[in-house]
């Protein structure tokens, strides 16, 4: 039989069979002061510590050569060897600076039309010129004070924003 062991906030599994742990008010209580404790903590998501690694977007079976048409080709961008491990599972995986674009398969697949990166650039419109040139749309956007940004879309119609800095 597998159950869960409480070990002061962290449960732990015993046995089979999962049994979920009941929250108390004193476990509630803990797992605030904890959170609470995290955030005061000097390096819980803060300043230079924090880094973004890759961003995944959703691509449908089979489109790898269209994400290579825009990500390589069009922005280009390097593409990147996936881990044997992953490679299987189909989509391809593409880095600029420190920064990956990691495109999955997802079945069934359904364009990210809100949620999206936001890029930020150098060069913006010059960058700009490249989707409208092969005909995807680009909307400019002026809301985001200090900034100049447009949204666009990939093959899937997954949005994609661009930004850069205005000079001070």
């Amino acid at each position: 039989m597998r159950r869960y062991r409480k070990r002061g906030f962290r449960t732990e599994w015993v046995g089979l069979n999962p049994v979920q742990p009941r929250l108390t008010a004193g476990t509630v209580k803990a797992a605030h002061e904890t959170a609470e404790a995290r955030r005061e903590s000097p390096g819980f998501l803060r300043g230079e510590e924090v880094k973004v690694h890759h961003v995944q977007l959703a691509i449908p079976s089979g489109g790898e050569a269209r994400c290579r048409a825009f990500w390589r080709d069009l922005l280009g961008m390097g593409e990147l060897e996936k881990l044997p491990a992953l490679a299987p599972r189909g989509g391809c995986w593409f880095r600029v600076g420190s920064l990956e674009i990691h495109l999955g398969v997802e079945d069934p697949f359904v364009p990210a039309r809100k949620a999206h990166p936001g890029l930020l650039v150098e060069g913006l419109h010059g960058l700009a010129e490249r989707p409208v040139t092969a005909g995807y749309p680009v909307t400019w956007d002026s809301g985001f004070p200090g900034h100049g940004r447009f949204y666009t879309e990939d093959r899937f119609g997954n949005r994609l924003e661009f930004l850069q800095a205005e000079p001070a």
